[in-house]
This record gives structure tokens, C-alpha cells and sequence, in this order.
């Protein structure tokens, strides 16, 4: 009775390269989610102090700003334009 249970480990074929490479990646891309989501638990506070620092300079905040000066003109246009149809 012995002689008819097989308690060998079942033989498995060697990975392929693509598995291979699937598997890295997968490993590669959940280490990239962990740093993610460190970098959102544990902000680092010197660049978020350098940005505040950059905002509250004026020269900083005007080259932020666009002109929405000629946007205006351009719908004020298309305005008038239209009701010229009508």
C-alpha cells in the first residue's frame, strides 16, 4: 500500500524569461507604490517652505500670473458677432 503513494515534490517546468521579466516588474512596481504612498504620509516639509518662500516674493507670483486681458477681448467678439447674426 506504501508503494502506491508518489510523495515526490510534482516536477515544475523552469520559468520563462517573459515570466521572469513579469515578475520583476511586478516587484519593481509595488516598491514604486510603497515609495508613493511614503511620499504622501511623510511629506518633506524644506520643499513645501521653499515653495511658500517662492509665492511670497512678488516677482514670483506676477510671472505666475497669465494676462487674461485678450482672452476677454476674443470672447467680448465673438459676442458682438453673434448678435450681429441674429
Amino acid at each position: 500500500m506504501s508503494a502506491e503513494l508518489d510523495l515526490s515534490p510534482p516536477e515544475v517546468p523552469e520559468p520563462t524569461l517573459l515570466e521572469s521579466l513579469l515578475r520583476y516588474g511586478l516587484f519593481l512596481g509595488a516598491i514604486f507604490q510603497l515609495i508613493c504612498i511614503l511620499a504622501v504620509i511623510f511629506p518633506t516639509s524644506k520643499s513645501h517652505e521653499q515653495e511658500e518662500l517662492e509665492f511670497s516674493d512678488g516677482k514670483t507670483a506676477e510671472h505666475m500670473k497669465k494676462p487674461k486681458g485678450p482672452a476677454a477681448q476674443i470672447r467680448q467678439k465673438t459676442k458682438k458677432e453673434s448678435k450681429k447674426k441674429r
